[in-house]
């Protein structure tokens, strides 16, 4: 897919302005939509809440360097991939980089098809991490219809337990479980628990005891 046909943006983080023009100069050239900051302080601060794209960031800089930047995006609701650029190769903060998500580490002087390469990678992964959250949105979204009552009786279902276990451990009666079991597949619209339980689990609502 063309970058240009996309509302996606790579955001340029760098405190050398040489750099800086020339490699906002290469990605556009790519057809790229760039946006460029000398300070990660100034692209945080102007960071669209709902932005598109990816981050190419140097990794020593003066203030909130790479690594902060790095963490900073994590902890948003937003964290876009990042791509680190370095003037040289630093194995430990490559590998703490590397576990923390970062999409690539590159050296200043690595070849443009590199950067190019990793810019496609980052912004596809981007793509489908957005629309996992969106899903995500939308079926939180359909659980926040239930009553809390059927909650409880949800987090028990995709724990594998049985009616009469769901009963004794909310102290309600055999029949008020089957009735709210019932109005779970109605409401959330599907046909069976194990639907029940995967649609649950990507919502990020439970996780299902594997010991059980």
């Amino acid at each position: 897919m063309n970058a240009a046909a996309t509302s996606a943006t790579v955001f340029i983080v760098d405190d050398d302005a040489s750099f800086l023009t020339s490699a906002s100069r290469l990605l556009r050239a790519a057809g790229y939509a760039v946006q460029a900051f000398e300070s990660a302080r100034e692209f945080l601060d102007q960071l669209p809440p709902a932005a598109a794209g990816c981050v190419v960031t140097d990794l020593q800089m003066p203030g909130c360097d790479g690594l902060e930047l790095q963490a900073a995006l994590a902890q948003s609701a937003n964290p876009l991939p990042v791509i680190f650029l370095s003037a040289q190769g630093d194995i430990p903060i490559t590998v703490r980089a590397i576990r923390h998500g970062a999409e690539d580490f590159l050296t200043k002087l690595s070849p443009k098809e590199a950067l190019l390469d990793a810019v496609k990678r980052a912004l596809a992964r981007n793509a489908s991490e957005r629309g996992q959250r969106e899903r995500q949105r939308e079926l939180r979204a359909r659980f926040a219809q239930l009553s809390p009552r059927e909650l409880e009786v949800l987090g028990h279902v995709v724990r594998g337990r049985l009616n009469k276990q769901i009963a004794d451990e909310l102290g309600i009666n055999l029949r008020t479980v089957k009735l709210h079991r019932t109005n779970l597949t109605r409401r959330l619209q599907v046909q069976s628990v194990a639907e029940l339980t995967s649609l649950a689990t990507a919502a990020g609502l439970f996780k299902p005891d594997p010991a059980e």
